[in-house]
């Protein structure tokens, strides 16, 4: 796995210091034609700031983050972002297979302490083994065949919920999604034993959601909230071939509100180990069951 060190990536540091200038500049109600004068530059400039298409140098964020009216310790934290150098990114020896919308996700989720997503259809990428990964893009339109090896790698290499750079995660998992026999019962197993062992780990939270609920907080579909150390939260919304990013904060803390109230309707983590290790007997019990038809 990456050192935390090799987790940081260009695009994504410049993205979230732009949701950050444009954040505060919006909460005191300045134009970027204001905030321009500070700078003595081109209203153009402040924009391509905000949407992070240049790199922010530490002095102009300083600058900005001082007329917005923020305090000194976020704003010497974001200026600390800004001053990073590092023009290298941990995923470049998978560039060739994630799409280009993808990337900035990948370099956010990378730099996030803590993370929640509600997937109806799946289990999240972070709790996958490669097993399970193989058997999911098996058919894909979106990945070639000969390019599955390579992804199932990307997914492997962004995981964090072991290692010295844990990400604090939190997921709600529809029952049915652990019951579709992605790759056959014995990679299915292996996929549900491997969700055990993450649930053991202190910084992962998971809950299953029972078909039973028959209406609560996710039918509106997948989510995922982002929280940064040194930077603003944000929620990520993914469609088949791009992405939505909610950086509104109130948008983002009423998505916070539904990741609360979905685990609480979902069942507790013990209810939900339980019913997951019920899976893993029956699947058990059913590969018994082969093997002696098989001898017969």
């Amino acid at each position: 796995m990456p050192e935390p060190d090799k987790r940081f990536d260009p695009s994504a540091l410049r993205f979230l210091i732009g949701h950050d200038l444009r954040v505060a500049r919006e909460r005191v109600s300045k134009t970027q034609v204001e905030a321009a004068r500070i700078l003595g530059c081109a209203q153009s400039r402040i924009n391509s700031l905000e949407t992070a298409k240049i790199q922010q140098q530490p002095d102009e964020v300083d600058k900005l983050l001082t007329f917005y009216g923020v305090g000194v310790a976020h704003r010497d934290r974001i200026t600390s972002l800004a001053a990073r150098a590092d023009q290298t990114t941990w995923w470049a020896p998978f560039r060739d297979v994630l799409p280009g919308w993808f990337k900035t996700f990948v370099g956010l989720e990378g730099l996030a302490t803590a993370a929640f997503t509600y997937e109806p259809q799946l289990l999240p990428g972070q709790l996958q083994t490669a097993d399970y990964a193989t058997a999911q893009l098996d058919g894909d339109l979106r990945v070639a065949p000969r390019d599955v090896p390579q992804v199932v790698r990307a997914r492997m290499a962004r995981q964090r919920l072991a290692g010295v750079d844990n990400l604090r995660f939190r997921a709600v998992i529809e029952e049915h999604v652990l019951e579709r026999m992605i790759g056959g019962p014995q990679v299915m197993r292996g996929q549900l034993e491997h969700l055990i062992e993450l649930m053991r780990l202190d910084n992962v939270e998971l809950h299953v959601m029972p078909t039973a609920v028959a209406v609560h907080d996710g039918l509106d579909g997948d989510f995922m909230l982002l929280d940064f150390c040194q930077a603003q939260s944000i929620g990520y919304i993914e469609y088949p071939s791009g992405a939505l990013y909610v950086q509104e904060e109130d948008l983002v803390e009423e998505y916070r509100m539904v990741a609360d109230r979905l685990c609480r309707t979902a069942l507790s983590t013990a209810d939900s180990a339980d019913f997951i290790q019920s899976r893993i007997e029956i699947l058990a019990a059913q590969e018994d069951q082969g093997a002696a038809g098989e001898q017969q």
